[in-house]
């Protein structure tokens, strides 16, 4: 049975954000649904929910630049969990 498309609700930067990334880099994360993109030594991630059933909301895109550890910093982390919080708002005003 062939899937269903959902529609992308893009939150805060993260269209912007990734409109700014390399064309590689675009790419890849249209295709597949990745989390982490490697290119010429710098880490790329997309941050993304399909929580909700019928949509996927891209909550942020960045590139990142600590070369010590793997972990996403906390100042990204605190935009993905307000950016979160706004896309369960706009999924239920989208219910009503």
């Amino acid at each position: 049975m062939p899937s269903q498309v959902r529609p992308v609700f893009w939150i805060g930067s993260s269209r912007r954000d990734l409109r700014g990334m390399p064309k590689k880099v675009r790419q890849d994360f249209g295709r597949v649904m990745e989390i982490v993109e490697r290119y010429r030594g710098d880490a790329y991630r997309a941050v993304y929910t399909a929580q909700f059933g019928d949509v996927v909301y891209v909550l942020h895109v960045f590139q990142k630049k600590s070369k010590s550890g793997i972990a996403t910093p906390k100042p990204e982390l605190d935009l993905i969990r307000r950016r979160y919080a706004e896309a369960e708002r706009h999924h239920r005003e989208r219910q009503n």
